[in-house]
């Protein structure tokens, strides 16, 4: 396949500049977050970090040999409001990982999503399996942020980051031993953003402009993206027999977040989930 990413050298996005969605708002909001946070942390601050120098857990082999599905512990998005009050962390991630799931998907973003470091560092005490952090990145220093806070695996989001980004960032985490999720929604972000520093494909089936959902862009995308990378299905998975369905598809792995979050014990919604389609 041919690294496309490779031959631009300016910065491309791929929203439109007409008007400010929620998205251009959130990583405009991002950028102005992380300048503040290095003036608070330095960098050989992070890697002083007590979880520094851990060996990340293997998010590929994690899938490949358990359910592949990836679990999210969520408290809030600007389309929902508050999905889970007072969730308990504890409870909820290991009662996930009891249910089988091969990754935890946390969110970390304060303003918009109510998450927090807290809540990865947390959820690395409670569990030993790999956690994605689930944030909008725009700057380095996040990566080396993710891998001082117990990250295994970061997200990148093609629709906001240049091709050049991407692979800056994906070498930057793949040199520190985490694994890179790249999240597209079209064939010109796959086409434009994949390369070698990356790991597994993620195809977000929720509109991140407008937030709503439609399965149809993975199954239009799944045969698009190399055999090279595990296919990730994500948002607006809720039914059983849509996993089944995916994985036929070619999909190896799932993210799902509000389906369990939104009910009183997502712990328990997770583990009625994973035996239905045992």
């Amino acid at each position: 396949w041919v690294i496309k990413s490779c031959q631009f050298s300016r910065t491309t996005r791929f929203l439109t500049k007409e008007t400010m969605n929620i998205l251009d708002k959130i990583t405009a909001h991002k950028r102005k977050e992380v300048e503040q946070r290095k003036q608070a942390v330095s960098i050989q601050q992070l890697e002083k970090s007590p979880l520094f120098d851990r060996q990340p857990f293997s998010a590929t082999t994690f899938i490949k040999e358990r359910t592949g599905i990836i679990a999210e512990f969520k408290r809030q998005s600007p389309s929902k409001g508050i999905i889970h009050p007072n969730p308990n962390i504890e409870t909820i991630t290991k009662g996930y990982v009891s249910a089988g799931v091969s990754a935890i998907s946390v969110l970390t973003d304060v303003d918009f999503f109510g998450g927090s470091d807290a809540d990865l560092l947390a959820t690395r005490s409670f569990n030993d399996i790999p956690l994605l952090r689930k944030d909008f990145m725009v700057d380095e220093y996040q990566i080396v942020e993710a891998k001082s806070i117990g990250a295994d695996l970061i997200l990148l989001i093609a629709a906001c980051l240049s091709p050049k980004e991407i692979q800056a960032f994906g070498k930057l985490a793949q040199s520190l031993g985490m694994q890179v999720l790249l999240e597209v929604h079209n064939q010109a972000e796959l086409e434009h953003s994949i390369c070698p520093f990356v790991d597994l494909v993620g195809v977000n089936n929720r509109d991140l402009t407008t937030f709503t959902v439609d399965l149809q862009h993975s199954y239009s995308l799944v045969n698009q993206i190399p055999n090279d990378f595990l296919k990730i299905s994500e948002s607006g998975i809720s039914n059983p027999k849509t996993i089944m369905e995916l994985r036929q598809a070619g999909f190896d792995g799932f993210l799902i977040g509000e389906n369990f979050m939104k009910t009183s014990e997502p712990e328990k919604a997770c583990m009625e989930f994973v035996e239905a389609i045992s």
